[in-house]
């Protein structure tokens, strides 16, 4: 209740008024100075009111005096006391002439042109009338002062608002008559309005009077249907900068409110939970049936999504398991709203969700689910198994339950295949059930009806699947792919189309990306198919794009970029086999476009496969390198003019003794990429150190001048790096690829004898002689005896032949 004070106005205050009668002496309670509701009389003949009486006596005893009167201070022989009916009723009388008195000047003064001093007394006279004898509120109402005191809400006084408020609540205390004569008409609304319009004060007051309205049932649904009530009381429940008065008011008017199922979806919509999560942990069936129901509609954020997981997650598995299929299909879609959030999912997983959820989808028989709400549960079973939570999926590819999702896929419409390609998705995702689906689709031999979705037109997300799918499986199943996609036609156009769209790089292409990256990348019918749909033109004109920043995409640019470019690597792959793949390479300069990719810092795998391309390229080189066109001959006049010096031809390769460069001939050379390759042999990757290794392997290769070689390595600064990646031992493969060259190097005996000497690179090549593979440890032995660590015999012996 709010406090009863007026300010310098006391709604108790005894002082003479006009038009009221004068309290007489005797009316007043010698202890509490106010007029007595319940006068009693002591043995001496002296009056009091019975409550402050007794509270005298009890503060006689609880001190360990006598009682005594407390007018007189003389003891009490009892403590007995009679009432005093006469008195009483006359008190009664007064009070009746007197409240009708102040009512008459109420309804004189309630009007907003009056003084603001007389409309305030006025609203202090209703509420003493109202706090002291019940019974008037019942000529409030007859004389439409109710509606007099909801006219002063309309006042510009602060005041006199605040003080209509208070009136309108102690009125409607208790009194239902009341509070459906304030609900008459916008009052409500105004109420409301109030809530975020007026001080603090205001507020307090106003939501202190619609706490009583709310607890009439029938004004619930009205305060409810008021546009904006339950949002501004919600807010103010969650407020910290109200006062805790308002908060609570705020909370236990919601509270009443709750009994209406209606008003409870619409907190539910606002962000108040708890109430739907109640009823629908403990309400009947039906309001069960409603609270789910419209839990699988309501958007929730994610922290949300955890609360309801925990809250009524098992009530919800529940429901799945009842055999009354609109309860099941209430709580699949509430399920499914809430499974979508990595959180939520964990804490569904532990409530058991999985078990069901399995059966509801694979089982056929009497009550099984139809399709629409198998739809649902194979969504639930995506979203699980794709949140990237490490649980034991393994049972879920246990019991052949692999192939019965293949089967379903082929026996479903493009909706629920959708869900369960996403399940398939989640489930290669892990590296413990990839190996079972991989089993399973490869004795079904369903990667051929798997990649014919493709080719869907009119369903992106079943087409998105399929590509992920066949993307996880690619690693696994990449020659299966490659044949299927050959031998089906138009599936390798549509994937190319895919990735040459001019959109924003979407999760779609960089998926299909990868997917063509896995492929074996020396399948030279695979390459020459992308020759023949243009493939390699369109994603050489992507990777420029997007260097350029012509092609935005900031989630999905660097796998893109990166199978990108894996896929255009492969047609280095056959430059030896296919001539259009020579002239691909020069009409695009690709050489120099991995030339530029190397110095994709960050970015490893790029940087590998641009190596990898430029060794592709080089090995090329001395094929296509063009010798210089021989001097004219000319008639020797005399003998002089044929002892003249040889025809020189300048600008040659140091390499390759021809016309070279980049573009035309792959040189890496005449492109000055030694350098940039010797800069990668520092990487931390060793991948990427092995890439560039290896392209710097193809200038000491068989048909080439090995001391030219080493020279140009020698001038880029790379002999040192070469030598130190071989002492770091890093894998067998860096070390098999290192002692190759080393041994190369090592035939300069200038570079030999400077080295002879160098412990550890002696010990590295022991080491390699000791324990490499049989062809790396006779390189090792070769490199050892360039630097005199094994005598080489085939000095000491004559030539027999």
């Amino acid at each position: 209740m709010v406090g009863s004070s007026d300010g310098n106005q006391s709604d108790d205050s005894s002082h003479f008024e006009r038009g009221v009668d004068h309290i007489y002496e005797a009316f007043i309670c010698p202890l509490t100075k106010e007029v007595m509701h319940d006068p009693v009389t002591l043995e001496n003949g002296r009056t009091f009111e019975r409550e402050a009486i007794e509270k005298w006596f009890k503060e006689c005893r609880d001190s360990g005096r006598p009682p005594s009167c407390p007018l007189t201070s003389r003891e009490l022989s009892s403590t007995d006391v009679s009432p005093s009916i006469a008195l009483r009723n006359t008190i009664e009388e007064w009070r009746s002439r007197n409240d009708a008195a102040k009512l008459d000047i109420a309804r004189q003064s309630l009007f907003l042109g009056n003084a603001e001093t007389d409309i305030l007394q006025a609203l202090m006279h209703v509420r003493q009338i109202c706090r002291t004898i019940r019974s008037n509120r019942h000529g409030v109402r007859n004389s439409q002062l109710i509606h007099m005191i909801i006219d002063m809400l309309k006042s510009t006084s602060h005041r006199v608002r605040y003080k209509a408020l208070q009136t309108l609540q102690v009125v409607v205390e208790g009194d239902d008559e009341s509070k459906a004569i304030v609900a008459e008409g916008d009052t409500v609304r105004t109420l409301v309005k109030f809530l975020s319009h007026e001080p603090s004060k205001g507020r307090e007051a106003a939501v202190s009077l619609l706490f009583e309205l709310s607890k009439s049932e029938a004004l619930c649904e009205k305060i409810g249907s008021i546009h904006g009530a339950l949002i501004l009381l919600i807010g103010l429940t969650s407020s910290n900068s109200e006062n805790v008065s308002i908060v609570e008011k705020a909370d236990r008017t919601l509270e009443n409110m709750e009994r209406s199922e209606e008003i409870v979806r619409q907190m539910a919509s606002y962000g108040r939970l708890q109430p739907l999560l109640g009823k629908l942990l403990e309400g009947s069936p039906e309001t069960k049936l409603s609270m789910a129901s419209f839990l699988g509609e309501l958007p929730l954020n994610n922290d949300v999504k955890v609360l309801v997981a925990q809250t009524v997650g098992s009530s919800l598995v529940d429901l799945m398991r009842t055999g009354d299929m609109p309860q099941r299909e209430a709580a699949l879609k509430a399920l499914n709203k809430i499974s979508s959030f990595e959180g939520s999912a964990k804490v569904l997983i532990s409530k058991g969700i999985l078990p069901p959820l399995i059966k509801d989808l694979f089982y056929v028989g009497p009550n099984n689910l139809p399709i629409r709400l198998k739809e649902v549960s194979a969504t639930i079973l995506a979203n699980i198994v794709n949140i990237g939570y490490d649980f034991d999926k393994v049972t879920l590819v246990s019991d052949n339950r692999v192939e019965n999702l293949l089967h379903l896929i082929s026996n479903t419409g493009p909706a629920i295949q959708c869900k369960l390609l996403e399940v398939l998705v989640g489930l290669t995702s892990c590296p413990k059930t990839v190996p079972k689906v991989v089993y399973a689709i490869k004795t079904s031999g369903a990667i051929i009806s798997l990649v014919q979705f493709i080719e869907v037109r009119e369903n992106d997300d079943l087409r998105l699947a399929s590509i992920k799918l066949l993307h996880n499986l690619s690693p696994f199943m990449s020659e299966e792919l490659a044949k299927a996609l050959c031998g089906t036609a138009g599936q390798l156009g549509s994937l190319v189309a895919i990735i040459s769209e001019k959109t924003p790089i979407t999760e779609e292409q960089a998926a299909t990306a990868g997917l063509l990256a896995e492929l074996p990348d020396r399948d030279l019918g695979l390459t020459q198919e992308m020759l023949e749909v243009g493939a390699f033109e369109k994603i050489i004109s992507k990777v420029i794009g997007i260097r350029q920043g012509d092609i935005k995409g900031m989630r999905f640019v660097s796998p893109f970029l990166e199978g990108l470019v894996r896929i255009l690597a492969r047609i280095t792959f056959v430059v030896n086999k296919e001539a259009r793949a020579i002239t691909f390479c020069r009409e695009y300069n690709v050489a120099s476009l991995f030339l530029h990719l190397l110095q994709s810092n960050g970015q490893d795998n790029i940087q590998m496969v641009s190596a990898m391309a430029l060794e592709n390229l080089s090995l090329e080189s001395i094929k296509l390198t063009r010798m210089p066109d021989p001097p004219p001959l000319n008639y020797c006049g005399s003998i002089f003019s044929c002892m003249r010096k040889p025809h020189v031809v300048n600008g040659l390769c140091k390499i390759h003794q021809g016309i070279c460069s980049l573009r035309e001939t792959f040189c890496l050379v005449e492109g000055e990429a030694v350098e940039k390759l010797v800069a990668l042999l520092d990487h931390e990757n060793e991948k990427v150190v092995e890439a560039a290794l290896a392209a710097l392997s193809s200038l000491l290769e068989d048909g080439l001048d090995v001391e030219k070689g080493v020279k140009i390595l020698d001038e880029a600064e790379g002999i040192p790096h070469i030598l130190n990646v071989l002492r770091e031992n890093r894998t067998e493969r860096l070390t098999r690829r290192a002692v190759w060259m080393v041994e190369r190097i090592l035939r300069i005996e200038d570079i030999a004898r400077e080295v002879a000497e160098e412990q550890t690179l002696s010990a590295a090549l022991v080491d390699a002689f000791q324990n490499a593979d049989f062809r790396t440890r006779q390189i090792a032995e070769n490199a050892l005896k360039h630097i005199d660590k094994i005598p080489n015999f085939s000095g000491i012996f004559p030539n027999m032949a």
